[in-house]
């Protein structure tokens, strides 16, 4: 999220500010209901994913947490970013 805000702040910092804080309140609401959101077996185990303007929340629902694993530009290659499922990370 650091380098969403580093990249928004070259053109307008108070938005930088305000985004991240409202991005980060998204997170918040992922965790309290992870599971209404999509999962993605195709990035990986237990991953699911939450649309937020043009970024996307990719997640993993752990057995005692919701960990954030990226947060990604929605023009990007998703699938490209993210190991085979089954496969370790290098």
């Amino acid at each position: 999220m650091e380098a969403i805000g580093d990249y928004i702040a070259q053109d307008n910092p108070l938005r930088a500010v305000s985004f991240i804080e409202d991005l980060y309140q998204q997170c918040l609401r992922v965790a309290e209901s992870p599971v209404i959101y999509r999962q993605r077996p195709e990035l990986g185990q237990n991953i699911r994913s939450c649309a937020y303007g043009r970024y996307l929340i990719v997640f993993r629902v752990l057995d005692t947490e919701v960990r954030v694993e990226r947060v990604l530009h929605g023009s990007r290659d998703i699938i490209g970013l993210f190991p085979e499922p089954g496969v370790a990370p290098e």
